[in-house]
């Protein structure tokens, strides 16, 4: 049994405009990593695709080249909302080309919605909800469809779904993810600008799932179930990409890195007493960050902490982020940087009950925040989050999948004129964070601390200053 795995590129572009992305960002897809990691370890055989373009643009030459060189009886596909439609026109095109391999999908955007995407794309023959490593295994090696937990599949004319999977993985007992199968790593990959000191980096998600319920996240994978792996893990991770790649920092990609205390204090510790000359970023969440955490993170060799603060207007705060002391975000940016380490804010404009006057409050909270990096997306209401339920009850939304990135306003709220105005408000508040005088300040002494960064800032300027221009306000 051969499996292909395909990381579809999707629409990561602003509506309008040409997609420039990947000068500004390129992650690896770690969840199809694991996944080939997994099935390797106990003999199957796989491959990994990674798309580099959308298919309206590079077509689906590259990827039926790659299905009649490598003869997989499986396909698998992972897909988030704005990838999926990508991904069933690629699945089509296989299904044309090859008709006997079977096309599988996972993901959160299929685990949200289920037997409602085989009930409309025919070329997907099974649907893998939640954890995938086991369901894949299984599917791979031959085992009865009815006997695959979180599996949704045809029979007949008939749409059978076995539930939710419920003997989950032991996180330490999975291999690491296979790099050394993605062309071109990690060198073709390459985080966002200024977000680390020295190239090449890696990502590494060390948790799954989460035990709050935010208004706009989407928990269909891993559900209120929380998961992580220990210290000892994440320290023989780093070191494995430090010998086999030359990484130089990590970002941790958890919502969650710093849940549990005992398992920080212990990977800080053996950082600073096995030291991998490595780098790392984090996210922290408010109750969860005390000064003594900060200054073991820093010790360790943690260059920036993230914090999803989400909006700087209380009402809205407090509706859609659970369990979060609104007083406590502005002392919690204070003690990061008094710590020595880049504290980066993460926000959401156009959240349910948003107006101009709660933007306008945001953007005040921001200015007075000094935070060192900043990052808005736009509010998407992603099928399996809460919000979803009840959206059109708040305002307009054009659930256009291919658009729902956070690039692209896709719902206008009630207390906001038109989709216009949105992104108007929008671009405002980026030029206006972009030109502050904390901004400018601290941006100069970046291009020393990350000459990686400097140069790519040079290299690719044609292509950021169009990307700049694309979000600058329309003169009136």
């Amino acid at each position: 049994m051969r499996v292909l795995l395909i990381n579809p590129f999707g629409s990561n572009w602003v509506e309008g405009s040409d997609d420039k992305s990947e000068t500004a960002i390129r992650m690896a897809p770690n969840g199809l990593l694991s996944m080939a990691a997994y099935l390797e370890q106990r003999g199957i055989e796989t491959a990994i695709h990674d798309c580099r373009g959308p298919v309206k643009r590079i077509g689906t030459s590259a990827i039926l080249s790659r299905v009649r060189a490598f003869r997989p009886s499986l396909v698998g596909f992972t897909a988030v909302t704005s990838s999926f439609p990508d991904a069933n026109l690629q699945a089509e095109a296989i299904k044309q080309a090859e008709p006997a391999v079977r096309i599988v999908v996972g993901g959160v955007h299929v685990s949200a919605l289920r037997g409602r995407i085989l009930e409309r794309f025919p070329a997907i023959d099974l649907i893998v909800t939640g954890e995938g490593e086991q369901a894949l295994y299984e599917l791979a090696s031959g085992s009865r469809l009815e006997t695959v937990q979180g599996l949704v599949y045809r029979e007949g004319k008939e749409i059978r779904d076995n539930g939710l999977r419920t003997d989950l993985v032991e996180l330490d007992s999975l291999p690491f993810p296979a790099y050394g199968k993605l062309e071109g790593y990690p060198g073709s990959f390459e985080a966002a600008l200024f977000n680390y000191p020295k190239a090449p980096t890696a990502t590494i998600i060390s948790s799954r799932g989460c035990p709050y319920q935010c208004s706009y996240c989407d928990r269909s994978v891993y559900r209120r179930s929380f998961r992580y792996n220990s210290a000892d893990y994440l320290y023989e991770h780093m070191a494995f990409l430090k010998k086999q790649f030359g990484i130089r920092h990590v970002f941790f990609y958890d919502d969650l890195f710093t849940f549990n205390r005992e398992r920080i204090e212990k990977l800080c510790a053996m950082l600073r007493s096995k030291p991998l000359q490595m780098t790392f970023n984090c996210a922290v969440r408010v109750g969860h960050a005390d000064d003594d955490l900060l200054r073991m993170l820093k010790a360790a060799g943690c260059w920036m902490v993230s914090l999803g603060i989400e909006s700087g207007a209380p009402e809205i705060l407090a509706r859609h982020k659970t369990k979060v002391d609104f007083n406590e975000m502005r002392s919690t940016v204070k003690r990061i940087q008094k710590a020595g380490l880049r504290a980066k804010g993460l926000f959401m404009m156009g959240l349910p009950g948003e107006t101009e006057e709660t933007i306008r409050t945001t953007t005040d909270f921001i200015n007075g925040l000094e935070l060192d990096d900043m990052n808005m997306t736009k509010f998407t209401p992603f099928p399996g989050s809460p919000i979803y339920q009840n959206i059109h009850d708040e305002g307009t939304f054009e659930e256009k999948w291919e658009l729902m990135n956070c690039l692209n306003f896709v719902f206008v709220p009630k207390g906001i004129g038109s989709k216009e105005r949105l992104d108007e408000l929008y671009k405002q508040f980026l030029k206006q964070f972009y030109t502050g005088r904390n901004w400018v300040r601290k941006f100069w002494p970046l291009l020393f601390k990350s000459p990686h960064s400097t140069f790519r800032l040079i290299k690719g300027m044609p292509t950021f200053l169009r990307i700049k221009n694309d979000f600058e306000p329309k003169q009136k």
